[in-house]
């Protein structure tokens, strides 16, 4: 099919062009418009007014279009949602400016910066209705992952999902029926937080710049390790004590493809209903919404980890809370891990876990809290007792010495005319003169 050239292709020759799907143009026929006018890269905006930040993959719809494409198309071509869109074409617009002039394309910046994948992080979508799914390759780089897996090394400690017994700090529930969910997995979580060193702020400023999440609204890191054998069934990640908005899987080393470990949603609501699998590939984010725009829980999340047939696997996770976390959980609970590697100690868990079956989750979130927060000042006023006893005792003791000091008595030698010697005591004090 014979396309003419844009109208405005005078303009367009060296420039990115920016076009709409509201034509119903393929993204080929797009992609062949913009460079028979000249342009240098193509911005695809979707223009579905309910997408929200929805955006999709523009791929050949024809046999006839795919080999046209890998002949002919080789620039950069990008998606972006109606809102991204809107920021875009109205970045340099002010209120005096007319409509029409903006949307002519008069308050464009003069130039938009489009990085080429590489080593930075860029999107794949996954499942194009629900659940909200998609990749970010690149998430994590290679020493970023070498590193978490140095940091959990030692600390890890076998789920058992079967005692019944629910982990809400740390998001790992017990299974409904008393069947292993999580089969020969070893588990740690960092507790970092609002104290933690450059990795893991560097991290958590990537991840929200690329998603959009607030970091205040992020879990600390939990790593998982797959040896062969392990694999995880079909689960939801749901947490009644904490909502979970999102979650944020990281695979932190590549499997081999015969090596198993994929990372599957089993009941997508997405064109053939067929499973979608995610091969483990280092530094590759898998990102899906666990709830609707409504926030509420989203069925079709289920997702299942496969039998690893070979070798490790290293899995690093975090969670995107429906709520900001308070400092407690940010600064305190941080602070109380550090003097062992960033693992919390069991007997908060034990208490929280205390706390909810006496006073349910509301309440016993008010008190657990309140006694976390108070640790801190009872730390202190320990310390600042243990400081005032031991200066006490350190002055005391210098009285005590200047005291024996005085009262000592001085012994003499004293000969006796038989030859014989004694010994003659006699104080040191002196005696003060009658005048």
């Amino acid at each position: 099919m014979e396309l003419p050239k844009l109208n405005n292709a005078d303009q367009v020759e060296g420039n990115m062009v920016i076009m709409t799907d509201a034509a119903g143009l393929s993204g080929v026929a797009m992609a062949r418009l913009a460079k028979i006018s000249g342009a240098a890269a193509l911005m695809v905006v979707n223009t579905d007014q309910d997408a929200g930040d929805y955006i999709y993959s523009l791929e050949p719809e024809t046999d006839e279009e795919r080999e046209y494409a890998e002949e002919h198309i080789d620039i950069p071509i990008i998606m972006v949602s109606l809102q991204a869109g809107n920021v875009i074409t109205t970045a340099l617009a002010t209120d005096e400016m007319d409509p029409k002039i903006v949307n002519a394309g008069g308050a464009l910046p003069d130039r938009i910066r489009l990085y080429a994948g590489g080593d930075r992080p860029f999107f794949e979508d996954a499942v194009s209705k629900t659940p909200v799914v998609y990749l970010i390759h690149n998430m994590l780089t290679n020493e970023e992952c070498d590193e978490l897996i140095t940091l959990a090394d030692g600390k890890y400690d076998r789920v058992d999902d079967t005692t019944g017994v629910n982990n809400y700090l740390e998001n790992i529930m017990s299974s409904e029926d008393g069947t292993p969910t999580a089969k020969n997995i070893d588990r740690v979580t960092l507790w970092k937080g609002g104290i933690a060193g450059k990795l893991f702020k560097d991290i958590d400023e990537r991840i929200s710049q690329v998603t959009g999440f607030p970091p205040e609204h992020f879990s600390d890191f939990q790593v998982n390790k797959y040896e062969k054998g392990s694999a995880y069934d079909e689960h939801f990640d749901i947490n009644p004590a904490n909502g979970i908005m999102a979650s944020i899987t990281i695979f932190l080393n590549d499997v081999p493809q015969e090596g198993g470990g994929e990372f599957i949603f089993t009941k997508p609501e997405d064109g053939n209903g067929e499973p979608v699998i995610i091969s483990p590939t280092k530094g590759l984010a898998v990102v899906h919404h666990n709830t609707d725009e409504k926030y509420n829980f989203d069925r079709a999340t289920v997702h299942s980890e496969a039998e690893l047939l070979s070798g490790y696997k290293y899995v690093a996770k975090k969670y995107v809370y429906l709520n900001p976390q308070e400092k407690h959980m940010r600064i305190v609970l941080p602070l109380i891990a550090m003097p062992f590697g960033g693992k919390l100690p069991r007997v908060f868990i034990t208490l929280q876990n205390l706390l909810i079956a006496n006073f349910g989750f509301e309440s016993a979130e008010t008190y657990f809290r309140k006694i976390i927060t108070m640790i801190p000042v009872l730390l202190l006023i320990g310390i600042a007792s243990a400081v005032s006893n031991f200066v006490t005792n350190k002055l005391k003791s210098g009285d005590d010495s200047s005291s024996s000091g005085i009262m000592k008595k001085k012994t003499k030698e004293v000969p006796k005319k038989d030859g014989k010697v004694v010994k003659k005591t006699k104080k040191s004090s002196t005696k003060s003169k009658k005048a």
